[in-house]
């Protein structure tokens, strides 16, 4: 059982980019640090999103047109439009703000590793900010691959 708490194990003061850094220019930051994600701050260095790997792949997958039918001139769509407006929005963007995910799951660094560990688990996330409580500033982050050494090391 691992005991630590985030603050023993996170990257503290990692690489972060803000809303309107260029797309190229986190695509870059990612592909040469070899992260998966980043977190995004604003100029107080509070977290306002995140972008990962994931985010990035509608650059390349480009958006379907959704599903819909013509009925007496009409047309009527069988998936919400909304959706689709933002997919064109994430696939098109020139920017971090334009592509990134704004939900985001956080934790503080007094929490556990398995809290840590639960969170990434029930989230279907791979990394966590690690975010002060009080300000909202962005204090280091945790990986799956931090737990992954953090559990070699016990034995």
């Amino acid at each position: 059982m691992i005991t630590k708490t985030v603050a023993e194990i996170m990257t503290a003061d990692p690489v972060v980019v803000k809303a309107d850094t260029p797309l190229q220019e986190a695509i870059k930051i990612i592909a040469e640090q070899k992260m998966s994600g980043l977190p995004v701050v604003d100029d107080a260095g509070i977290l306002v999103g995140i972008i990962s790997e994931g985010d990035l792949t509608w650059q390349e997958t480009g958006v379907d047109t959704p599903p819909y039918i013509m009925l007496l001139d009409s047309i009527i769509y069988l998936q919400n439009p909304a959706k689709y407006d933002a997919e064109i929005h994430k696939a098109l963007g020139q920017t971090v703000g334009e592509v990134m995910s704004d939900k985001v799951y956080t934790i503080a660094p007094d929490q556990s590793v398995r809290d840590a560990a639960h969170m990434m688990h029930d989230k279907h996330v791979g990394r966590l900010p690690v975010v002060d409580r009080d300000t909202g500033k962005v204090l280091g982050i945790i990986t799956q691959g931090d737990i992954i050494r953090t559990m070699a090391q016990v034995f």
